[in-house]
């Protein structure tokens, strides 16, 4: 069977659901410590981060510190896509199992960085999220593109072009054990 979007998706789910969870708290500390090195790079940038469902890599502890220091925003689902609003307690659980601050009048467009967790990766370094393209349509909006770095648990990384021109392609993608850098793009098929 050839790999397609949809079938990379469903290995990738599948890989991230059986993976051993006795050592979860091991990986999420030394993935946060990856993700704290990297925005420690970036003096006072704006950040989106997110609030980690089940199976995503849990960067509560870097959303913690860098609200000390930074502006923080997560994401607020309106519709097919989402708004950013600053990063505020308390977290109401919505659709999905989603946790969402509450909603802000602001019109927030711009950003820095954006920590965006992937359900797999193709070789333009594009994300493969969970089939909503909620971020897809996000990042469409944005005046300016920000830095954006895509996190995984456990690595789910084809060089197979499997992805569509509209979605979004990361500068950097981080797992407890490995960084990936991604220098050049390799332009789409026709």
């Amino acid at each position: 069977m050839p790999l397609t979007k949809t079938t990379f998706r469903e290995s990738c789910l599948r890989k991230l659901k059986t993976a051993s969870s006795h050592n979860q708290l091991y990986k999420d500390k030394k993935l946060n410590a990856r993700l704290m090195h990297e925005l420690k790079k970036f003096k006072n940038k704006s950040l989106l981060l997110y609030y980690p469902l089940k199976f995503e890599v849990n960067i509560t502890k870097t959303l913690t510190k860098m609200r000390q220091k930074t502006e923080v925003f997560i994401p607020f689902m309106e519709g097919e896509s989402f708004k950013m609003v600053p990063f505020r307690l308390p977290l109401i659980e919505k659709k999905f199992g989603i946790f969402e601050a509450g909603n802000t009048l602001r019109n927030i467009n711009k950003i820095d960085i954006a920590i965006v967790p992937a359900v797999g990766v193709d070789g333009n370094f594009q994300r493969i999220g969970f089939g909503k393209g909620m971020y897809d349509r996000f990042f469409a909006k944005l005046k300016k593109r920000p830095y954006i770095i895509f996190v995984q648990p456990e690595l789910c990384y084809t060089k197979k072009l499997l992805c569509d021109n509209y979605d979004v392609a990361c500068d950097l993608l981080l797992t407890p054990k490995h960084t990936m850098v991604a220098r050049t793009r390799i332009q789409k098929r026709k």
